[in-house]
Order: C-alpha cells, then structure tokens, then sequence
C-alpha cells in the first residue's frame, strides 16, 4: 500500500514554473465542535474567490466531513489511494469558487490506525500536484494523534482555531505544547471562533497567550476573531459555505480577511528539516 503512493509520488515530482512554490496552511485545534472545519472550508472558497487555485486535504481520515459539509458527491476517497486503487488527482472533487477537495473516508478504522510511514506516504504523494495549486489547505482532525501532529509539522503555518471555552483553551495549549515541544513548531496563527465582539477574540487569545508566555517558547499570533453568527448555522444546515451563502454576514467578513491576509502569508525560504508537504519545491528554492 505504502510502496503504491511512493511510486505515485516519486514518479512525478518534478521542478515546474510554479516557481512561487505551494502555501501549505494546517488548521486544527485541540478540541472538536470549535469551527474548524468551517474555518478551513470557508477561507478555502474564500480564496478561489480571489483567483488562487486552492486544494483542501480532508485530513480527518476516519471522521471525513468536509464533502458532507458542502454537499458534495464523492464516489473514491484517500482509502482508495492508499490501497493502490488509483492517483490522487483521481479523487479530487469540485467545490464552490472552483476549489479542489481530496476527500478521506468517514467510519473507516484502519484509516484512523495509519503508520508514521503511511503518514509520509500520504504527505509525498501531493508532490504530483505541486504545479496544480497555489494553497494546500489541511484540516486535521481534532487532538494530538499521530495523525494531527504528522499534518501540522508538515505544514508550512500552523493555524490553531479556538474558541472561549476552558476544554477548548487547554486542548490549545496540549497541542501547541506537543508540536512545540517534541516536533519543532513554534510559531502559531490564533483564530478566535464563535466570539460575540473583537474584544472578547482578544481576551480569548490574551488568556491563551497567557499560559503559553509562562510555559513554552513559542510565538502567538492572533490572525482572525470569527464572531458568532447565526448565519454559519444556516449555512451548515443548507451543506453551504457562509461565505458563497451569505458573503455580507459577520462571519463571512471575517473569514474573508483572514483568507486574504493568508494569502500574504511569506513561503518559507528552506526546508525545516522535517517531512513537509512539496518538499521537493521548496529544496528548489
């Protein structure tokens, strides 16, 4: 199985006139129900908006939602890459703005128990896509498995969602103390989720800062305060982007800036030692 996706991957890596390599963006967060996938959906399809060519990596593989949440018909997913059955590209399904989906499959158990070397198999084989794009967007599942922490130190930025609940907070901190600690990251983008003004996503971050300033050497930053809206709910419910449904909405305005101001974001100059996704591309630079 592994070995299938290697040679997928190895066959096909090559330098192009991509020359401004791929932005690989992790969202995640160490608890569930805090937005995250709304996050990464939404500021995906906001940056289609803005012409960039976006794929959105669905890499919560054992509970998949991000086709569901858009309504979207998936007949192969990644179980079926890495069973050998066919390509990445072969998968990939259409969603608002013109962005790319690579679905995972939901209630698949073995998709959840993944080696550390499926893991990498998986992060190699986007190298065959690596002129296809300009964004990678990874939405993780929630916690600190294997999984989470493979994806996120692949990443390029790591965005932590969170909203202004004590589980959420200490997830945050767990996730942000595993990846900082044992795998090397140490510069975090904070979303405020489901606040009700920019003052309470400030207080939310401050609190979290707070910890963080005593315990661990890392740096915060505070990129977006997601305000509660009723509408993100209208939208879930009718499997619809808030931004596509309702593109005026608090919500969506937000999520519009943080797409824009992601956009923005600097690619890294080198590689950071580690596995990461188009590797090659950034070797290149």
């Amino acid at each position: 199985m592994i070995n299938t996706i290697l040679d997928q991957a190895s066959g096909l890596r090559r330098m192009n006139n991509n020359s401004q390599g791929v932005k690989v963006i992790a969202v995640t967060g160490g608890k569930g129900g805090v937005g995250k996938t709304n996050v990464s959906l939404n500021m995906a399809i906001a940056m289609g908006q803005l012409g960039k060519r976006v794929l959105v990596l669905d890499a919560d593989l054992g509970l998949a939602n991000c086709d569901v949440m858009l309504g979207l018909r998936v007949e192969k997913n990644l179980s079926h890459v890495l069973n050998g059955e066919c390509h990445l590209r072969d998968i990939l399904v259409e969603g608002p703005a013109g962005i790319r989906i690579a679905p995972a499959s939901s209630g698949a158990q073995s998709m959840v128990e993944l080696s550390p070397s499926e893991h990498a198999g998986l992060i190699r084989a986007f190298s065959e896509l690596d002129s296809e794009y300009d964004v990678l967007i990874v939405d993780t599942a929630a916690g600190i498995s294997d999984m989470v922490l493979s994806f996120s130190r692949a990443s390029q930025d790591v965005v932590v969602v969170v909203c202004d609940e004590p589980t959420s907070i200490t997830d945050a901190y767990a996730l942000i103390k595993v990846l900082s600690r044992e795998h090397g990251v140490y510069k975090f983008k904070i979303v405020a989720s489901m606040v009700r003004s920019l003052r309470e996503g400030q207080d939310l971050f401050a609190k979290l800062s707070k910890v963080t300033d005593r315990f661990l050497d890392v740096s915060l930053e505070l990129v977006a305060a997601v305000p509660y809206d009723e509408n993100m709910r209208k939208a879930t419910r009718r499997q619809k982007a808030v931004v596509d449904l309702f593109p005026n909405s608090p919500a969506s305005v937000s999520l519009k800036n943080l797409a824009n101001k992601a956009t923005q974001w600097p690619l890294p100059n080198h590689p950071s030692g580690h596995l990461e996704f188009f590797i090659e591309k950034l070797v290149g630079r």
